[in-house]
């Protein structure tokens, strides 16, 4: 009884044992001469689409120099994703980048970080940082490069490059020249090419820029050919019409030909008897200009034509023309020579109301013909019946026509005949009509 308790407790011992252990391969054994301190370095995860055979305590290098180590390696989806213990003194990028390389031809892999190629570095990779599977690589692998190396030798294009150089030298042979013509030529048009590259570009540049505008105004482009459907409707439903119009535009062309073919002789005879005339023209010069400027000035009303049915008319004018402008105190004056009406009433009412002949009123009517024959024509008025100058000028012989007397009323009334008349006091004595013309009295 004791023997069989003993190898059960024995068995159960093991039993715990083999529980509280797990074993799962060599690379679970720990390993001595760890090159980094866990006191004294931080974590950093990298995403790998394939680690290769990247394995716990594989190195991590930066420039070639030993920086730290691989502690873990696990599956995460599609991918990998290894666990990167750096010493704390090593100052990497944000950004920075992992490859895994080899050694040597048959030597162990290792973790690459370096800083980014083609990108300004940012920041400091720090504990608990993770570089991203689109800035993660690896090398080929020797087997891979073999396999293709014999790939290439034995199903490759290899064994074909000897066909292409022999049809090669099948189409150069007799044809040396020609092909060097050919590739000279092919260089000058490279050359143009390059030459013309900036106008290429430009080229390309405005037909973008058209089809950007084009693009942007498809709306007006697709109401522009939904209106132009319907014109063409119209125009292919008088297609006959067109056809028509056509044909007759060129009888018409046909038979216009005909007849300035047939006319030439006559215009041209026309033309030369066209010239003397056109000839007395250029000589009249500048006296044609005035009769030129007469016959646009006449008027021929719209109605002329009607009116006209013979070689001439008789025209009648009628002209109304105001002397507003002309009369004194008017913005346009008076007319040169003739007196102011204004004045001439004004001069002969003095005369009048001053009943003194000798007045300088009366000598200025006196001294005017128009003036005179106003006194005379006024003092026949019963309004002025009784005036001391009427009675002296009524006294008078009667006068001829004023107007046309030589002298004016100097000759008729001069100082003379006046002294006389004024100084009797007598108006039978005034000179007769003889007298005043210069004659016997």
């Amino acid at each position: 009884m004791n023997r069989l308790l003993r190898s059960g407790a024995f068995i159960a011992v093991l039993a715990l044992l083999a529980g509280a252990c797990k074993f799962d391969g060599a690379y679970d054994l720990p390993l001595p001469g760890s090159p980094v301190d866990a006191d004294h370095s931080y974590d950093v995860t990298a995403e790998f689409a394939d680690i290769l055979n990247v394995v716990p305590r594989s190195p991590v290098m930066v420039d070639d120099v030993t920086v730290g180590e691989v502690t873990d390696v696990e599956r995460v989806g599609w991918h990998a994703r290894i666990t990167l213990r750096i010493r704390d003194d090593v100052h990497l990028p944000d950004n920075a980048i992992a490859d895994i390389r080899q050694v040597s031809l048959l030597g162990e892999k290792y973790v690459a970080l370096e800083a980014p190629t083609g990108t300004t570095a940012a920041g400091t990779l720090s504990d608990g940082d993770n570089i991203p599977l689109a800035d993660t690589g690896r090398n080929p692998e020797v087997e891979e490069v073999l396999g293709a190396l014999s790939f290439l030798l034995s199903g490759g294009g290899v064994s074909q490059l000897g066909t292409i150089t022999h049809e090669l030298n099948q189409v150069m042979d007799g044809r040396t020249e020609r092909l060097r013509h050919l590739l000279g030529s092919l260089e000058s048009v490279v050359g143009t090419l390059d030459d013309q590259k900036a106008d290429i570009v430009n080229a390309m540049e405005s037909l973008d820029h058209l089809t950007s505008t084009l693009n942007a105004e498809k709306r007006t482009v697709t109401s522009a050919l939904d209106v132009a459907g319907p014109a063409v409707e119209v125009l292919a439903a008088q297609h006959d019409e067109l056809i028509g119009m056509l044909s007759s535009l060129n009888r018409l062309g046909a038979v216009g030909t005909r007849v300035i073919g047939q006319s030439k002789a006559d215009i041209l005879a026309s033309l030369d008897h066209l010239q003397p005339i056109l000839q007395r023209l250029h000589e009249a010069g500048d006296d044609l200009a005035p009769g030129l400027n007469l016959l646009v000035s006449f008027p021929f009303p719209k109605e002329a034509s009607e009116i006209v049915k013979g070689d001439y008319a008789n025209t009648s004018i009628r002209a109304d023309i105001s002397l507003e402008n002309l009369l004194p105190g008017r913005s346009g004056g008076g007319i040169p020579g003739i007196p102011d009406p204004g004045e001439l009433l004004s001069t002969v009412e003095k005369c009048l109301l001053s009943g003194d002949l000798t007045s300088r009123a009366c000598q200025k009517v006196l001294g005017s013909a128009n003036l005179l024959k106003k006194l005379v024509e006024d003092c026949r008025r019963k309004k002025y019946d009784g005036n001391p100058v009427c009675t002296i000028v009524e006294a008078l012989p009667e006068l001829p026509d004023l107007p046309g007397l030589p002298g004016g009323a100097g000759g008729l009334l001069g100082p003379r005949v006046l002294g006389e008349a004024l100084s009797s006091g007598e108006p039978s004595r005034a000179p007769s009509p003889a007298g005043l013309y210069g004659g016997t009295p």
